[in-house]
């Protein structure tokens, strides 16, 4: 559990391989600053789409969960730069989507999700037109949206 004052916000960013997951980083990180908030991440490493060679397959769970630690710690890092405090992490296998909503609904001190747009033709993204959708008012918490262009010197002046 993620520990909370009764007026700090926590505010939630998945972490994943896009460019937009780290605009929605720093803005989550430096609005927990000027706010007294803190930010969680989430790291979900998805399953290998081919189950057929048991050592195989459990050899790139190994490599993908080395490389999910490493991610998490670098960009923890950075967080603390730019907040004043380590986030807290969640590292989970499964389907993003899936368990990004376990985790909201198992971790009540989750306030916000705070989530980047692409900004190429193809949309914003899967998870934010999932979430943007249909789910959207199913949530126990708000869904900000931070346009994946943005400098940082843009984020600096929104937070």
């Amino acid at each position: 559990m993620v520990e909370q004052t009764p007026t700090s916000r926590v505010m939630l960013v998945v972490i994943d391989e896009s460019a937009e997951h780290q605009v929605a980083l720093r803005f989550a990180a430096l609005r927990a600053s000027h706010t007294g908030g803190r930010v969680a991440m989430l790291y979900v490493i998805e399953p290998a789409d081919s189950q057929q060679w048991k050592a195989v397959e459990d050899l790139m769970r190994e490599e993908r969960r080395a490389e999910a630690e490493a991610t998490v710690k670098r960009l923890s890092e950075l967080v603390f730069e730019w907040s004043g405090s380590m986030p807290a992490l969640f590292l989970r296998e499964g389907k993003v989507r899936e368990e990004l909503l376990k985790l909201i609904e198992e971790e009540p001190s989750i306030s916000i999700l705070v989530l980047g747009a692409a900004t190429g033709p193809e949309g914003p993204g899967p998870l934010v037109t999932h979430l943007a959708g249909k789910i959207a008012g199913r949530l126990r918490i708000p869904v900000t949206i931070v346009p994946g262009g943005l400098t940082d010197e843009q984020i600096a002046a929104l937070t």
